[in-house]
């Protein structure tokens, strides 16, 4: 098992950890991380691990055999410190950061375009959306200016726990057709924006990092929106700020 520092504070970017265990493909196990593994769309973290004696540089993290493990991919012919070693995880900011501008956004494009998601993915620079579109929208432009409006207002991002009964009783909050939120755990991660309890901007199941509030997004630009097969649109946005923003 690896504690999810991630999860409890996404501005986190290092942290001491103890070696547990390298699996047969050289992957390092830690007791603790602050690395996201790759996940829902979102990209593994990257950065290194430093103790006494040496340096490994970690090309990304991926999830492991079981739900709870993040295993530290390292680069090729790099050395891993062994079993039972106190490492300092760091992660690479600049590259989280992007992350979560794009994840972000993109829980936001899903309430400018409030149809049924069936795909996507977040890049450093970009991220896109597939929907159940059967039509291209007819002003993309207006969509621009909803989305960067959203943004604009600076709504609290905040996470939040429910029960796997609660999601099930409320199915609405899903809006992904092709990936479910995990269950069988008990309790299920939900993401929210907008601080009014009653009426929130967004909510919905979401394992993955976020900013914390949207107007640290900055401005961004819709891409090109795309017919993919018979139903379905996808919608790419690109963020317009690189501006590292200090954790």
């Amino acid at each position: 098992m690896t504690e999810a520092l991630f999860r409890a504070d996404a501005y986190q970017t290092e942290c001491s950890a103890i070696v547990t265990a390298i699996n047969d493909r050289g992957g390092i196990v830690l007791d603790r991380s602050v690395f996201y593994p790759t996940g829902g769309g979102q990209p593994g973290d990257r950065g290194a691990l430093s103790w006494e004696n040496g340096t490994c540089e970690i090309a990304v993290a991926v999830k492991g055999d079981t739900p709870d493990e993040v295993v530290h991919v390292p680069i090729e012919g790099a050395i891993a410190p062994p079993v039972g070693t106190e490492v300092t995880a760091k992660i690479d900011w600049d590259l989280r950061l992007r992350h979560m501008k794009v994840h972000t956004a993109l829980h936001l494009l899903s309430v400018v375009i409030p149809l049924p998601v069936t795909g996507g993915q977040i890049g450093p620079e970009k991220g896109r959306l597939d929907f159940d579109m059967p039509d291209a929208p007819e002003d993309k432009d207006a969509i621009e200016a909803a989305l960067n409006t959203l943004i604009a207002d600076d709504h609290r991002v905040s996470d939040e726990w429910i029960t796997d009964a609660e999601l099930e009783a409320n199915p609405d909050m899903v809006k992904t057709m092709s990936v479910k939120p995990p269950t069988g755990q008990g309790h299920v991660r939900l993401v929210r924006i907008g601080g009014d309890p009653d009426a929130p901007v967004d909510l919905q199941p979401c394992g993955g990092t976020h900013v914390r509030s949207t107007a640290l997004i900055g401005p961004v630009r819709l891409g090109k929106i795309e017919k993919k097969g018979k139903q379905n649109r996808r919608v790419s946005l690109h963020l317009v700020c690189r501006d590292l923003l200090a954790p």
